[in-house]
C-alpha cells in the first residue's frame, strides 16, 4: 500500500486532485507560500548570518516577494535576475552581483541602477569596476560611491570528489590564492575591497563534512588578506545546504548550522559572515506535477513516459539527483521501480529510476517533491518545440495560476 511521502503536504494534496488542468497543459509548477514564508522566518531566527536569497534557484516575482518580505537580501548573477529582483521594489543596496562573466558594461549598468556590493571574480573584473567608480565620480560625483568588494577565493580540496561548483574541480568561479596574491588592496582607492567568498560544495547532507571544509577554510583566507593588506570584515561562504531529495535520512541540522557558522566567525574574526542561500531556502515549497502519456515493459524493465521532462525538469539529467515523486490518487497496489522518462527524442531525459504504484496507468498523474529551487528556472524548454510549463502558486487555501502554459507559437519566429 502507497503512503504519502514526509514532503507531500496534505494541505495542498486536495487543491491538486480538485484542479482540472486545460487541454494544453503538459505540466505545471505549484509554489507553496503559506508553507515558504514559514520555512524563511526560522531561517531568520539567528543572529549569527546574513542572508541571501540566490535568484538562480527560482526568479519568480512571487517567490522573491515572499522573501523580501522575510527580510531577505538577493544575490543575483545576470542583469535580468537584477531586473526582475528590482521590478518587486526591492532596493538595490539589498543586491549582491555574483556570476563569473561580469563585463565593464555589466559593471557600469548595476553601479548606474544603485548596486554597492559586488563579487569580483577576476584581475579584469577588480580593474573595470575600479574604473567605473573613477569615471562615476568624474560625471555624477553626487552619485558617487565605494562600493563593497568581496574577492572570490578558489580553493580545491583534497578528498578526490568532484562537484559542479567546487571541490577539487577547476571552475570559472574566482582566482587562486596564488592569482589574487598579486594584488594590493590600497591600489584600489576607489573600491572598498573588504571582504572573500568562497564557495564550499553543493547539496550538503553533512553538517561534520560541511564544518570540515569552513575551518579548512579559514586560515588560507585570512592569511590571503593579510598578504593583500585587506582588512578583512566579511567572509561569505556561498551556498550549498543541501536537500535529502531522496529521504536517506541525510537531513542538515540548521541549528548545527548556526552553532558551527558562530564559531566559524569567531576563527575568522570576522565582523559579518554571509550565506547565499538556494534550495536550502525555497526547493520544499515546490512541486510538479505531470501526467503519465504511456507505460511499456522494455527488457524486463517498466517505463513510463510523461508529457514533460527535462524540458520542465533537467536536474536529474545534469546531476544525476532525481526528485522524489509519488502517485496524485490513492493506491493499495505494491510498489515497484519505473524509469521515468520526457517526450524528448535524447536518451537525457529521464527523471530518474524511482519507486511507484504498480498499478499506475496513462492519464495519471505523477507529482514530484522539492521542486521550488532548480525546478523550471534551470530547464531546457524550447528543445523539440514544447510548451512551456504553466505556474501556480497555493496560498491561503486557494491555487491560483501566475502564468498560464505557453504553446511553442509563443516563442518561434
Amino acid at each position: 500500500m502507497m503512503t504519502k511521502p514526509t514532503w507531500f503536504d496534505s494541505r495542498i494534496e486536495n487543491a491538486l486532485l480538485e484542479h482540472q488542468s486545460p487541454d494544453d497543459e503538459q505540466g505545471y509548477f505549484v509554489y507553496q507560500l503559506d508553507a515558504l514564508k514559514s520555512h524563511l522566518e526560522q531561517l531568520q531566527q539567528q543572529e549569527v548570518i546574513k542572508l541571501w536569497f540566490a535568484v538562480k534557484a527560482n526568479p519568480l516575482s512571487k517567490i522573491i516577494q515572499t522573501l523580501d518580505s522575510a527580510n531577505f537580501n538577493f544575490d543575483v548573477a545576470s542583469t535580468g535576475e537584477l531586473a526582475q529582483v528590482l521590478a518587486q521594489g526591492i532596493s538595490p543596496d539589498r543586491i549582491l552581483n555574483t556570476g563569473p562573466a561580469k563585463s565593464k558594461k555589466q559593471l557600469t549598468d548595476f553601479v548606474k541602477l544603485g548596486v554597492q556590493t559586488f563579487v569580483v571574480e577576476s584581475l579584469n573584473q577588480l580593474t573595470w569596476l575600479n574604473e567605473v567608480i573613477v569615471e562615476q565620480a568624474s560625471t555624477e560625483p553626487s552619485l558617487a560611491k565605494k562600493p563593497t568588494v568581496l574577492l572570490r577565493v578558489q580553493l580545491q580540496w583534497p578528498d578526490g570528489e568532484k562537484n559542479p561548483l567546487g571541490g577539487n574541480s577547476l571552475t570559472p568561479f574566482g582566482l587562486s590564492v596564488e592569482e589574487w596574491q598579486n594584488v594590493q588592496v590600497s591600489d584600489y582607492p576607489n573600491l572598498d575591497i573588504c571582504g572573500l567568498h568562497i564557495f564550499q560544495w553543493g547539496n550538503m547532507l553533512s553538517n561534520e563534512k560541511m564544518y570540515s571544509l569552513w575551518s579548512q577554510m579559514v586560515a588560507p583566507l585570512t592569511s590571503l588578506a593579510a598578504d593583500i593588506g585587506m582588512e578583512l570584515k566579511i567572509l561569505d561562504l556561498g551556498g550549498g545546504l543541501g536537500i535529502d531529495y531522496l529521504d536517506e535520512g541525510k537531513q542538515l541540522s540548521w541549528q548545527q548550522v548556526i552553532n558551527d557558522l558562530a564559531d566559524i566567525k569567531v576563527q575568522s574574526g570576522v565582523e559579518e559572515l554571509w550565506l547565499e542561500l538556494g534550495r536550502f531556502a525555497v526547493a520544499e515549497c515546490g512541486y510538479y506535477v505531470v501526467p503519465v502519456v504511456d507505460r511499456k515493459m522494455n527488457y524486463a524493465q517498466e517505463q513510463l513516459v510523461l508529457a514533460a521532462g527535462i524540458n520542465h525538469l533537467i536536474r536529474p539529467a545534469i546531476t544525476e539527483q532525481p526528485f522524489p515523486v509519488t502517485l496524485l490518487r490513492n493506491s493499495n497496489a505494491p510498489s515497484q521501480a519505473f524509469d521515468l522518462h520526457g517526450p524528448l527524442c535524447t536518451s537525457l531525459d529521464k527523471l530518474g529510476h524511482l519507486p511507484l504504484p504498480n498499478d499506475v496507468a496513462v492519464d495519471d498523474k505523477l507529482v514530484f517533491g522539492y521542486c521550488g529551487a532548480y525546478g523550471f528556472t534551470e530547464s531546457m524548454p524550447f528543445f523539440l518545440c514544447h510548451q512551456l510549463a504553466a505556474e501556480y502558486v497555493f496560498q491561503a487555501g486557494a491555487l491560483v495560476e501566475i502564468r498560464p502554459a505557453q504553446p511553442a507559437t509563443s516563442y518561434l519566429a
